[in-house]
């Protein structure tokens, strides 16, 4: 018996294997890429119990955890004259010609050597099929991809979840309640502001040692009511 796992390209998954090794040498897992076309062709079939797969994909009937996502990439000529920018935006590729899109990844690319038009694939696919003919340019406005795991729902069973848990970084004495829900970037950006507003806040109104604030100086600074013959004569002139 053996755990059958599909993954499409750009997604590299040795770590997970070997952390799985290590944790149910009893259960050996199989692991095969496949074209992102067919990514879920094995898992619907029940071939296969697990997929690392490219979004978006009809998940009825599946369990689905998004992971990481892909940055968006031009791939282009050398000869290309964007080809020594930095980044790009969809607007500087507007009018340029599109290599046709193939179901392999590598010839699409290798169209887009030939001249025929440039390609935006995710980065993980533009490093897997690295040519010295062509270049790889960041598109700040190309919406990114997303990699993610699913399985089936009836077959999510222990062994399944194990692996899940390997994914996830939990340790084998870990439970699934124990690992913390992942902060979305805008909250947790959010939330590190209202720290550092706190935190500043704390600072600029001092404490019981070490001085007070800008307001307790300016207080502290005001002159103590005069008192004496001169206060005296200035209450009668006021007719006090």
């Amino acid at each position: 018996m053996a755990l059958r796992l599909d993954y499409v390209a750009g997604v590299s998954p040795s770590k997970w294997l070997r952390a799985w090794s290590d944790r149910r040498p009893d259960l050996p897992l199989e692991a095969a890429r496949v074209d992102e076309a067919a990514q879920l062709d094995g898992l619907r079939s029940g071939e296969v119990d697990l997929a690392f797969v490219r979004l978006p994909i009809d998940d009825e009937g599946l369990h689905r955890i998004p992971l990481w996502e892909e940055v968006a990439v031009a791939v282009l000529p050398k000869e290309h004259p964007f080809a020594e920018e930095a980044e790009l935006s969809l607007a500087d590729l507007d009018g340029e010609p599109i290599a046709p899109v193939q179901p392999d990844p590598a010839m699409t690319i290798e169209l887009v050597a030939a001249g025929t038009g440039y390609a935006i694939v995710p980065h993980a696919i533009a490093r897997l099929h690295h040519r010295k003919d062509v270049v790889a340019i960041p598109v700040a406005d190309a919406p990114p991809t997303r990699i993610a795991l699913v399985w089936r729902t009836e077959r999510d069973d222990d062994d399944i979840q194990e692996f899940v848990a390997v994914v996830r970084g939990r340790t084998a004495r870990s439970s699934r309640g124990d690992e913390a829900p992942t902060m979305k970037p805008a909250k947790a950006a959010k939330l590190a502001a209202a720290e550092r507003r706190a935190a500043s806040g704390a600072g600029k109104g001092g404490g019981s040692k070490g001085g007070g604030s800008k307001a307790g100086t300016a207080k502290s600074a005001r002159p103590s009511p005069r008192t004496g013959q001169g206060a005296k004569q200035r209450h009668r002139r006021r007719g006090r």
